[in-house]
């Protein structure tokens, strides 16, 4: 009796967490599944490795202000210089459609939020009068398979003026354990002024 109980039981829980499970599953949305896979600590060190000419940059994603939306504090920096980023900025992720946005704000006084990814909360005191939007500049992409998304700026949307460009233009390819990011710069006659020429920089979950 005892035996035949404890099998009952059993199969109870069973399907019990595995309906849950699936409910679970089933409430992820897929805008839930791109912030989910983006954020993390990545770096370029394989790619550096077989490529020369590659840097190892180290790309940090970390997660804010989950009371107001999908929020991501971006550090981008040679790896051996990670307390000295040369891109510091705050992703806004959200849907429109069936398409994903990655709007891109900059920060008035970014030094002060350096390396705060290890107490993400210090993040609550940054306000939206602290950023300014990177106009033109957002990133749209389309969910391809699972954990799998693909996108790109606008053509010649974004401005740009580093390097004696006119615009930028960024592809970029986020799946579950990598982020394929193509960032280049352009001047007015459409010449090529900065960022990676033969293809993207290949960041990997650490």
């Amino acid at each position: 009796m005892r035996i035949f109980l404890f099998s009952l039981l059993a199969v109870v829980c069973f399907s019990s967490c595995k309906s849950g499970q699936t409910a679970a599953s089933q409430d992820s949305s897929p805008l839930d599944e791109l912030v989910s896979i983006m954020q993390g600590h990545y770096s370029s060190e394989k790619q550096s490795v077989t490529d020369k000419d590659y840097f190892n940059i180290s790309l940090r994603m970390t997660p804010i202000w989950k009371s107001k939306g999908h929020y991501l504090f971006v550090e981008q920096a040679l790896f051996d210089k990670q307390d000295k980023p040369y891109r510091v900025r705050i992703y806004k992720v959200s849907q429109r459609g069936d398409s994903f946005v990655s709007e891109i704000y900059t920060l008035k006084d970014e030094k002060a939020w350096i390396g705060k990814w290890a107490t993400p909360e210090v993040y609550d005191q940054l306000t939206e009068a602290d950023i300014e939007l990177k106009q033109g500049c957002e990133v749209v992409l389309k969910r391809v398979g699972k954990n799998r998304f693909e996108g790109a700026t606008g053509d010649k949307t974004c401005p740009s003026e580093l390097r004696g460009a006119s615009w930028a233009n960024s592809k970029v390819t986020v799946t579950e354990n990598s982020i394929l990011s193509w960032d280049q710069g352009f001047d007015k006659d459409g010449k090529q002024v900065w960022g990676a020429t033969k293809g993207g920089y290949a960041f990997f979950k650490i």
